[in-house]
């Protein structure tokens, strides 16, 4: 397993190290002790999965409010996606600048998103499932986002027009 570090600060790309044999492979995908070598929080207090039927699924851009801010660890089960960060944290350099990355099914790669970010998706492929591990239960009263498609922020959406609750058409502009 390798923790490769994102243009943004403490946000992270976990890869992993395949053991083939003719059976399939195994792989580790979460160590506490390599989380904690990185400075990351190892804790995980609940697994969640979402299932997306249709390609061109967005939902986005989501965080948790203080003092229930959460890190996530985000692993694509099956099918693809364009998984996006950004920076909401008010004091770091990369305050507002996004990343993003596909993670499929095939690759097995994972997006460490530490608390302070806003993290959302879109779906690449029909029937994509999403793992989520976070380091605090889920708060509904916490539960916050900015728009998907905020001009401060310009993030690059592959695909088709999206396909969007209407809670995260409706989060206003950031600072507004």
């Amino acid at each position: 397993m390798r923790l490769i570090e994102t243009p943004l600060h403490g946000a992270f790309v976990v890869e992993i190290d395949k053991l083939e044999d003719q059976r399939g492979f195994f792989a580790r995908t979460f160590c506490a002790r390599e989380f904690e070598t990185h400075g990351l929080a190892p804790c995980v207090a609940q697994c969640s999965i979402s299932f997306n039927s249709r390609r061109d699924t967005l939902r986005g851009m989501h965080f948790q409010s203080a003092p229930h801010e959460e890190d996530k660890l985000v692993r694509c089960t099956r099918g693809a996606l364009w998984d996006v960060i950004i920076d909401l944290r008010p004091q770091s350099a990369t305050r507002n600048k996004w990343f993003a990355k596909e993670l499929t099914a095939d690759n097995c790669c994972a997006m460490y998103v530490p608390k302070g970010f806003a993290h959302g998706f879109k779906t690449l492929r029909d029937a994509t499932e999403v793992l989520y591990q976070m380091s605090t239960p889920f708060v509904s009263g916490a539960a916050s986002g900015v728009r998907w498609n905020d001009p401060a922020f310009a993030i690059d959406w592959p695909g088709g027009e999206p396909i969007l609750s209407p809670r995260d058409a409706a989060y206003p502009d950031y600072g507004s």
